[in-house]
Order: C-alpha cells, then structure tokens, then sequence
C-alpha cells in the first residue's frame, strides 16, 4: 500500500511568539504540560494528589511554593477506588471543597487517554487540573505501554491537551519491580512516558520513619530541580512538613537519610546560642556549608526556631536569645 503523501509546512521561528512556563507549584508542577507522579503501591501518591486538589478547591496552598489565587476545578479520574467509599472521605479529611472535584463518569463506557470525553470535560469546566490514576488503568485496550511508538502518540496527544487548555495534566504510574535501576527506567513501561512528562516526581518511604512520605523531584526541563519535601501521614489526613533532606537514591533504596539537615541546622544554632546572643548570618552559612547544610535549610531552621534577624553597620546578625527558651 502506498503511502499517502503528507503536505509540507514549514514554521518560521521569527512567527512564533515567546511565552513564559507558568506554574502551579514551582519548579515540581507546570501548567500546560504533563507531570508524572511515581512510587511503589501504598506510599502515598494519591493521599499527595488528593490533598493538592483539596487545596485547589479551596483556592489554597499546600506548599509555599504553590500559586494559587482562586478555587479551582480539578478533574479526578481513578480506576482503584471507589468513589463513595474511598475518593470522597479522603477529600472529606483533606477539607475539600466537594463542588469543584469532578469525575468524567465512565458507568457507560471506560475511559482512555485517547478519549475525547477529555477534551470536552475540560472545554467544559475549564479544569485547571487533569487527574489520571493509575495511569495505566487509562491507556485503552489495544495500547502497549512498553512499546515505544504507541506511548509516544499518547503522550503526545496528552500533551496538546495540556497546552491547549493550560492545564496541568499528572499523571500518577506504579513503579515496576526492579529493585537497583535508576527512577527512569523504574518508571510505567516505555522510557517515552518519563521523556514526553516535563517534571517526574517520586513518592516514598523514608527509612526509619514510617509514617513520613519524600517527595523528590527526579526530572525537570523547565527549571533548576526542587529542593526535596515531606509530609506525614496519619489517621487525621496529612500533614505536610515542606523542605526535607533526602535523595532519589536513599528513598528508592530503602536506605535512611544519612542526616536530617534541618534538625542539624536546629542543633547548631542552638549550640551557638549557647556561648553568644548574636552572630553574624554570614558565619552562620560558612559554619553550615563546612558541614554540607544549604542555605535554604539555614533558612528554614531560623524560622522554626523564631530566630530574627538585626541589620548592623550595613551586616546582618541572627538574634540568638529566643533559641535558648526551646
């Protein structure tokens, strides 16, 4: 069979019109693109997912990071768990505002990514965020995810979706089996999905503490790589702790982080606080790089610790007093 010719176009570049990435958390969720939400069975990615979408509801934030000016619409589409049963106590604990989380109803016939229910939900509500997951259970019956080809052509379409609408599109995938592969090739089948996603975020257990959860952002074509975060969870919903130290490797290896920078910055500036009222901020951060904190930790850690900072002779000095009363 002859292939049928396909017209030549050509873009002139001087034509197109530079735009900015906007975001709705920065640098870990864009808007107009897809993201993928990864991690083993039961480590929490949907109990993230869903407190990110009941905060959407609400016009609110659940990192500091986030930007979010007004309620918005999220669409929320899960093949593992039961609406009434499941999905709605869960957005009931995270304070959702119910209205504004929709479902694409699918009792007449299963949904895919190559669905054009898709296109016309969001036409419709002007969703600011597309929810598919597991997002295998949403790849329609004739698609192999580990062939190449075919999870290009999805993704791509995915894609345009997302840019057309500028919504933010995650897509949330179980890691497969192998144990000591990098996060990429750990990912939902074909390494196309990992490379179409802008940002791949991985969620885990960390070693030691059962009940907390990383988040570590794992790829980025848009930005600098987000500084690691964490959250808890318990039988009271989550509780987000923001900043945490730990890598993709101690996470997908099981292995403890080898310190909690922030707990460290808290420990020094109280052993500062110790033998003076008052020192400089810029000794602070060569005392915290010497022994690997970043700055950012030195930050958060002055913070939590009511620390304030006093401007003399045009330096800056961190009042210790209020370290010695916690």
């Amino acid at each position: 069979m002859e292939e049928q010719k396909t017209e030549l176009k050509m873009i002139r570049m001087s034509e197109v019109e530079s735009q900015e990435v906007k975001w709705l958390w920065y640098p870990f969720i864009p808007y107009g693109k897809l993201t993928i939400i990864q991690g083993d069975p039961g480590d929490g990615k949907t109990t993230l997912v869903l407190n990110i979408a009941a905060k959407l509801s609400k016009g609110e934030c659940l990192d500091s990071d986030m930007d979010v000016q007004e309620p918005v619409n999220v669409i929320y589409q899960t093949a593992e768990d039961g609406l009434a049963d499941t999905v709605k106590p869960r957005l009931e604990i995270a304070g959702a505002d119910c209205e504004k989380i929709l479902v694409i109803d699918e009792s007449d016939k299963s949904l895919s990514m190559a669905d054009e229910r898709l296109e016309e939900a969001l036409a419709k509500t002007e969703a600011k965020v597309l929810i598919l997951d597991p997002i295998q259970a949403y790849l329609g019956g004739g698609m192999d995810m580990n062939r190449a080809n075919e999870a290009r052509d999805m993704t791509k379409k995915l894609g345009a979706l997302a840019e057309k609408y500028q919504c933010a599109i995650l897509l949330i995938g179980h890691m497969n089996k192998a144990s000591g592969n990098k996060a990429a090739y750990r990912g939902m089948g074909s390494i196309d999905f990992f490379a179409v996603a802008r940002s791949v975020l991985l969620v885990g257990r960390i070693e030691g503490e059962p009940n907390t959860r990383a988040v570590v952002q794992i790829k980025n074509n848009l930005a600098a790589f987000g500084h690691p975060k964490a959250f808890m969870l318990s039988e009271m919903g989550l509780h987000w702790l923001g900043d945490y130290e730990i890598t993709a490797d101690e996470v997908l290896g099981g292995i403890a982080p080898k310190a909690n920078k922030l707990e460290q910055a808290k420990q020094m500036l109280r052993e500062l606080a110790e033998t003076t009222n008052m020192v400089q901020s810029n000794e602070v951060f060569e005392m915290a790089d010497e022994q690997g904190i970043s700055k950012r930790t030195m930050e958060n850690a002055k913070k939590e610790l009511g620390i304030r900072a006093k401007k003399i002779n045009n330096l800056w000095y961190w009042e210790l007093d209020t370290v010695k009363q916690r």
